[in-house]
């Protein structure tokens, strides 16, 4: 059984306009998306910006509530957990967020930002905290002498281990990586990714690794998920993926990957037009409006994720 399954997950955001704030429609931020993760292992998922991605990361984790759909961990719906219920099980489901300055309270030194979960739901005594908050630091790659210190005092790449020491605070077993690189300089990238490749190791985690970057993500993903307009349109391992991409949408992402030799010639693929707004998604395929190769079948069926075998998945009618 795997560790999380998540089943045509939505979740719909309303507009709402006038004296009485009535809904006069609503954005489709995520519509239908459904995918399983492995213990030990990482999922990608990956898309442009504003294709629903963060959402999905966050609406597993009732950060915001879903608008439908079902979420098994461990055998157990989060959708359907009380808040005590749903409060005793985050010891277990932990995020690492996207900005490393923003995420981490300007008013609290690393020592308490770090001690803070622990103290909401471990029951432990000062000595103990501080001896787990010096152990964390350690681990990724701190200091412990400068638990006193605060955020604006450490650099990017230490903030975002800071944020990482905070998730593993309370061993969980599964950690949404929401774009946990995307703010820091290529050199620091890389070290902040073997730092959770390595962790993942030593831990047995699980991470549902939300990027828009591909070549960040070949690195760390046994399997991608690409989505777009708030639906996931291939699922396959990470060789298959980058070596045999079908679906066009995908192939046009990679693309767009650079190549660092200058003597390799890549042929790029340019999609026309604008991603369609979730407010007013078009019929059928959703890509259908930027397809190269779309036909009249396109635009009136919306083709479900299928396998086309090996364990891929594809959302195409070609």
């Amino acid at each position: 059984m795997p560790l999380l399954e998540v089943k045509n997950l939505t979740k719909y955001f309303p507009i709402k306009k006038g004296v009485l704030s009535r809904t006069v429609g609503e954005v489709r931020a995520v519509d239908g998306v459904s995918f399983t993760l492995e213990k030990g292992k990482t999922l990608g998922l990956v898309g442009e910006s504003g294709c629903g991605k963060t959402t999905v990361g966050r609406s597993l984790l009732r950060l915001v509530e879903p608008t439908s759909g079902e979420v098994m961990f461990n055998g157990k719906d989060l959708l359907r957990l009380d808040k005590e219920e749903l409060r005793r099980m985050r010891a277990s489901l932990q995020i690492i967020f996207q900005d490393p300055f923003s995420s981490l309270d300007p008013r609290m030194s690393v020592g308490e930002i770090i001690a803070e979960p622990i103290r909401n739901h471990l029951k432990s005594s000062g000595p103990e905290i501080k001896d787990r908050v010096a152990y964390l630091m350690e681990r990724v790659g701190l200091h412990a002498d400068q638990m006193g210190r605060y955020p604006h005092e450490f650099s990017g790449g230490q903030r975002q281990r800071i944020g990482i020491a905070r998730a593993l605070a309370l061993n969980p077993l599964l950690i949404v990586c929401d774009e946990p690189v995307s703010a820091l300089d290529v050199s620091i990238q890389a070290q902040v990714m073997n730092l959770l490749a390595q962790l993942q190791e030593q831990m047995a985690l699980s991470y549902l690794f939300i990027a828009h970057d591909l070549s960040v993500v070949e690195h760390i993903s046994d399997r991608v998920a690409v989505m777009y307009l708030g639906r996931i349109v291939e699922v396959a391992s990470d060789q298959d993926l980058y070596e045999k991409p079908l679906h066009p949408y995908t192939q046009a992402l990679l693309s767009a990957v650079p190549v660092p030799d200058p003597d390799i010639g890549k042929k790029r693929i340019i999609l026309e037009g604008d991603v369609p707004s979730p407010l007013n998604p078009p019929s059928g395929c959703a890509f259908h409006t930027r397809c190269p190769s779309k036909k009249d079948l396109c635009s009136r069926e919306r083709p479900e994720l299928t396998e086309v075998g090996n364990d891929h998945f594809v959302a195409c009618h070609l």
